[in-house]
């Protein structure tokens, strides 16, 4: 960015899903599954009027509104209308139809119908078209749709993984070009309305980005927090794209603060504080919560804001506008890999069930094991993976659904028996972009150490990262995606170096590493002449202090 310019991210609320039903669409609300928990939860509050509702949003000083399209499209005219009148911003999100259906034929995706989203461009309110999870319902098919085995985006039946990556990345492309139709019919510049990923797993965010849909990491949620956010800075990078992250309230942990159920809220108030302002300083172009009825509570006197409430309008009312964006970040260290959809499932890559997860794909959770010093584990990419026991479950298995909500949560000290708190914020890491093997070097920059995984990379790719070791950059490239003539170590003139590798935890590997990842107990990401550093709070990294630096050219 320039010396002069500033970047204000733009902050956003999403529904009620559990606490009252939806104002627009009161009747629909306690019909449909608003969750994916697998069953219809009834509302627990009273319900809001509309004018109330936006009121809120407005106290809480949201920019946008985030709200999911009921299937029967339950109340979106006057959603429209009370938009438009009372000025505030709208995204249309897709999780109930993909909940509850209808789906495309051949999926389990629910696409907002193009009446639907004509009328809500043409109202000049819309700014984003929310696709739920979708790399989570490309790979575990099953979560919402029992009837067949439909990926989100399809399946060609691909014989191999570079097929099926392309597959679904054509997909992608093809609805966002749809989109791009409507929005052009609307009179609307497509640009404006971008489609957002909005994931929990970090994989399938370059894939889907080069078919043109903007990445959207959840934090909080059941994510290792630098690995989720350099994924997504990479490829909103690689392909040119906004980042926009949803600060997700549904977790694993229990604790002494207001749940709805079990899991929601799954993260402390401290936490939720610590989360705002790591995302927030990520430069996003939008950051939003999940949900309302986590920050609100309605009755008879109205609205009342719960301690998360408190949390959220004290970070909204002092973020100050940023010297940088995420389009300006750079990175000391490049993780190149393919973008094999493995998170530590190991199996179903791109959600078929016919081809085998390559071995080759977890090479990855290695590297992000050295990068990290053995705090993110070796065996996958999020919580959903063995050797996690969420506290959430036992809460769920103590108390009867209709119990909650619970005003003052769980005292764990007392009951004694509730596993321990699992989802910290904090792991060390060097500042990291991650890129796809279809990067090149223009996009890769400068880093001081580059590391090339995963089960292939193309060959333009591997040129680029040769050339940037002839040029004096540490490369350490897994040998198996190596030509024969490239499988011996080397040194440059230029200081340079080399290493072909059949394992990123070898001595060898760390010995080289070494230099580049400084070893401090720190989390860092630059941003042109900035760098933010993020540091442990507490002993376990569940909150974190934070450090803006320039740096002196």
């Amino acid at each position: 960015m320039t010396e002069n310019a500033k970047h204000q991210p733009r902050f956003g609320i999403q529904g009620s899903v559990i606490g009252w039903q939806d104002p627009w669409a009161q009747e629909a609300s306690d019909l449909y599954m608003r969750t994916g928990t697998g069953a219809v939860i009834a509302s627990q509050d009273q319900t809001p009027t509309p004018a109330q509702f936006i009121a809120a949003l407005k106290d809480l000083q949201a920019d946008f509104y985030v709200h999911h399209v009921f299937p029967g499209l339950e109340g979106q005219q006057q959603l429209l209308l009370d938009a438009r009148d009372n000025g505030i911003d709208l995204v249309l999100g897709n999780e109930y139809g993909n909940i509850n259906g209808p789906w495309v034929e051949g999926t389990n995706r629910y696409d907002v119908p193009d009446d639907a989203l004509h009328a809500a461009a043409a109202s000049g309110k819309l700014i984003g078209l929310l696709y739920d999870e979708p790399e989570h319902l490309q790979i575990n098919v099953g979560q919402y749709r029992k009837d067949a085995w439909l990926p989100h985006w399809g399946d060609s039946g691909s014989a191999s993984m570079d097929a099926a990556r392309e597959q679904v990345t054509k997909a992608v492309s093809a609805r966002a070009q749809h989109v791009r139709n409507q929005l052009a019919a609307a009179e609307v510049q497509p640009e404006k309305v971008p489609m957002l990923s909005e994931q929990v797993f970090p994989t399938l965010f370059h894939v889907q980005a080069r078919g043109g849909m903007a990445p959207c990491p959840k934090i909080m949620k059941e994510s290792f927090q630098p690995l989720q956010l350099a994924t997504a800075l990479g490829a909103a990078k690689q392909y040119g794209l906004p980042l926009w992250i949803c600060a997700d309230l549904w977790g694993p942990d229990v604790g002494p603060w207001p749940t709805r159920t079990s899991g929601f809220p799954g993260h402390s108030p401290e936490e939720f504080a610590s989360a705002l302002q790591m995302g927030y300083l990520l430069g996003p172009t939008h950051l939003f919560a999940e949900n309302a009825d986590v920050l609100l509570r309605y009755g008879a006197g109205g609205f009342e804001k719960s301690i998360f409430g408190d949390v959220w309008q004290s970070f909204a009312a002092t973020a100050k506008p940023l010297d940088w964006s995420h389009r300006d970040a750079t990175a000391d260290v490049v993780i190149i890999h393919s973008d094999d959809s493995n998170y530590g499932q190991n199996e179903r890559p791109f959600g078929s069930r016919s081809l085998p997860m390559p071995e080759t794909s977890q090479s990855i959770f290695d590297v992000w094991h050295l990068l990290s010093g053995g705090v993110i584990p070796a065996h996958g990419s999020c919580l959903h993976i063995p050797g996690y026991d969420f506290p959430r479950h036992e809460l769920k298995r103590r108390v009867p659904a209709d119990k909650f909500p619970l005003p003052h949560g769980v005292d764990t000290a007392a009951a004694g028996s509730y596993p321990p708190a699992v989802h910290p914020l904090f792991a060390p890491l060097p500042s990291t972009l991650v890129f796809d093997g279809f990067v090149r070097a223009e996009v890769i920059g400068r880093p001081r150490l580059i590391l090339v995984a995963g089960s292939s990379v193309s060959a333009s790719t591997l040129q680029d990262v040769h050339k940037l070791a002839e040029e004096g950059a540490t490369v350490i490239a897994a040998a198996w995606l190596l030509p024969a003539e490239w499988r011996e170590e080397k040194r440059f003139a230029s200081g340079g170096s080399w290493l072909p590798a059949d394992d990123f935890l070898s001595d060898r590997v760390r010995e080289h590493a070494a230099p580049h990842i400084g070893g401090e107990n720190r989390w860092m990401q630059r941003f042109g002449d900035y760098e933010v550093r993020i540091y442990p709070r507490d002993s376990d990294g569940f909150t974190l202090d934070f450090e803006t630096v320039k740096r002196s050219k």
